[in-house]
């Protein structure tokens, strides 16, 4: 039986979708769970330099897109064939740079900065991004982003777009069906469960 082992921050982040997509799949990784003042110790034992790594039997590897990509693949919640792939990793990419554009005023200092960093995501970056995922939902069917099932597509969707609701409960409310995929991933007994056991983190 393949053993897997997971280190990443204790904190959701960059990283989380990896924990999300072992959960819904229903396979038993090791969550390792670095504290911020541990990582000066552990920084060196890593390939690059960054966190997560994924040991798969004691090997390393690194990259959550990559590492969340295996193990969907590995566990049914990716593409029924090379087409649907395809189109999962549009979605995925997507709300990637969704992510990347959220974190951005997170780590910002300058307050001004901050506040126009926010204005952009919130009025230019969040509509434009919304409207695709909406549009590629609704053009499948409306339950699942790609095929007829859950997908990793599905899965990241509701990782990075359930922390924008933490901040703005109306992120949604111009896209139903967007909502409507969201809480049924959420609502999935593994992922609820594990949610309700997840140590609550701000970021």
């Amino acid at each position: 039986m393949t053993k897997y082992t997971y280190h990443y921050f204790n904190v959701k982040g960059r990283g989380e979708v990896v924990r999300l997509v072992f959960v819904a799949a229903g396979v038993d990784f090791d969550d390792r769970r670095i504290e911020f003042q541990d990582w000066p110790k552990v920084k060196p034992t890593t390939p690059t330099g960054q966190l997560p790594i994924l040991e798969i039997d004691g090997k390393k590897y690194f990259q959550s897109i990559s590492l969340a990509r295996y193990i969907a693949k590995k566990n049914g919640l990716a593409g029924t064939n090379d087409l649907e792939q395809l189109q999962i990793d549009q979605v995925v990419d997507n709300v990637h740079d969704l992510h990347e554009e959220m974190i951005v005023p997170i780590f910002e200092k300058d307050e001004k900065r901050k506040a126009e960093q926010t204005k952009k995501l919130m009025e230019e970056s969040i509509p434009r991004g919304m409207g695709f995922l909406s549009k590629t939902l609704k053009d499948n069917g409306g339950q699942y982003f790609v095929g007829k099932k859950l997908s990793l597509a599905d899965i990241y969707f509701f990782d990075v777009v359930s922390r924008f609701l933490e901040k703005d409960d109306k992120v949604l409310d111009k896209f139903p069906e967007l909502k409507a995929n969201l809480n049924k991933t959420k609502s999935l007994p593994k992922i609820a469960d594990y949610l309700t056991k997840r140590p609550k983190t701000d970021l």
